[in-house]
């Protein structure tokens, strides 16, 4: 394997690729044996593991692991229990997995860059920070055919309903940023969307304005909020046929796959930034088991 000097002073890289091999070293924390390589020009020692996201990690036996249970139900103070871990090392182990999983989704969208998606549904699931007086609102979109999760991302929303004026009275007057994120989300998704593609969502205000705005020439059908069944995590809708049950159904999956979001848990979430980590994680697993359920079947 070739692998370009680390060092971003030396011209070697310029002029071409100039390095020897130099030796292995023994990796004790996944037992391979690790090619060492010299930069002819500076002199500078390095391997392929040198350019890696997981360089200097201590524990990468159980980074698959991780990643499986975090997406399972299972909180981070669980993880580090059943696998005899510091708590600490699972919280590294989700800023890590989540850089990992953007890379794999990143790929996993760059299939659909030529034959665009055509069908679309969007939804949001609400959740909160801290305490119910702090919601969020994360807003996903989802191909319907595939139930393939193409991006989802979180936004704080002010109290709404009979908390709306505790919340304000309590923490003072929260940022709306849902209109501003869901914008972002379509921008990032434009070159995997078709802009003749047909959307379907619920009966949101923002979403038909949103939607004309960066896909002119597409369809939106928005169809009215049904009562939620008894199971189904609170996200499935009581009726025989569900236009939008795609979106749903993956809703439901993450209330389910991510603890963080159960209607009663004792798990609850800190800081904004964490949520979105934990959501880029649950979406690599999901796709990942869709996409071998579709090649199963082809």
């Amino acid at each position: 394997m070739i692998v370009d000097c680390p060092n971003n002073l030396c011209p070697s890289c310029k002029i071409g690729q100039f390095q020897l091999k130099d030796g292995f070293y023994f990796r004790r924390e996944d037992s391979r044996k690790i090619q060492r390589y010299r930069c002819k020009i500076c002199q500078t020692r390095y391997s392929k593991s040198t350019f890696s996201l997981e360089k200097n990690q201590k524990k990468r036996r159980i980074n698959l692991i991780v990643r499986n249970m975090l997406s399972s139900g299972i909180s981070q103070r669980n993880c580090a229990y059943i696998l005899k871990v510091a708590r600490k090392t699972i919280e590294r182990k989700l800023l890590y997995l989540s850089k990992k999983s953007k890379f794999n989704q990143e790929i996993t969208l760059g299939c659909f860059k030529e034959n665009p998606i055509h069908d679309v549904q969007l939804d949001d699931l609400i959740s909160s920070i801290h305490t119910k007086l702090k919601p969020i609102s994360v807003s996903v979109v989802v191909c319907p055919k595939t139930y393939l999760i193409l991006g989802a991302s979180v936004s704080e929303i002010p109290a709404f309903g009979k908390l709306a004026e505790v919340s304000k009275r309590k923490y003072g007057k929260r940022k709306n940023e849902h209109p501003k994120v869901l914008e972002k989300l379509l921008i990032d998704l434009k070159p995997y969307i078709s802009q003749i593609a047909h959307f379907k969502t619920d009966e949101h205000k923002k979403y038909a304005e949103i939607i004309r705005k960066h896909f002119p020439d597409s369809t939106l059908q928005q169809f009215k909020g049904k009562r939620a069944t008894v199971v189904g995590m609170g996200e499935l809708k009581t009726k025989s046929y569900d236009p939008i049950f795609a979106i749903n159904h993956t809703l439901a999956s993450f209330r389910y796959g991510m603890n963080r979001f159960l209607r009663r848990t004792w798990c609850t979430s800190k800081k904004l930034e964490n949520v979105q980590h934990h959501i880029n994680i649950f979406i690599n697993f999901h796709n990942e088991r869709k996409l071998k359920q579709i090649k199963e079947i082809l």
